[in-house]
Formats: structure tokens, sequence, C-alpha cells
């Protein structure tokens, strides 16, 4: 399964880059299997995807769980949560 994934704010800082298109193994169909999928690349990513920090998600640029099933094609977007001032 081919899709999208857009890094925002300080994961796109800590990965140096904020777009690519990965091809998903036929078991990561969740934002949770994704997450641990992106957290064995290295300790960057594992230090940002193991679940230690709150990392939001988003698929077609909705708010999602991380239960939410991944689509081929999508677009998933991760950023850190948004606090108000």
């Amino acid at each position: 399964m081919h899709i999208k994934v857009l890094y925002f704010a300080r994961i796109k800082e800590a990965v140096n880059y904020s777009t690519e298109d990965i091809q998903l193994p036929d078991d990561v169909q969740t934002i949770t299997a994704l997450k641990n999928y992106l957290s064995l690349r290295g300790d960057t990513w594992a230090d940002l995807f193991n679940g230690k920090q709150t990392v939001r998600a988003a698929i077609n640029h909705e708010l999602v769980d991380n239960l939410a099933i991944i689509h081929a094609g999508d677009e998933v977007a991760f950023f850190p949560p948004v606090t108000g001032g």
C-alpha cells in the first residue's frame, strides 16, 4: 500500500524533511501500526513515534485516533499537539 506522509513542526525538524511517499508492508494498516513501523527507523524516529511523546495524526486532513485505518493513496500527517494562547 502506497501512502504520502507529512511531518509538521518539531517532528519535521527532528526528521529533517516534511514529506515522503512510503510503500507500507501489508501488516501496517492503522495509525498505531504506522507509528510502530516508523519508530524502527532509528533513535530519532523511536523517540517520536514509540508512544512516549504525544503525536497527533490526520488522514486526508481529518484528525484521527491511533486506531484509524489507513487506505492506499491516503495522506497521513503527523504533528505535535496544538496549544492555544
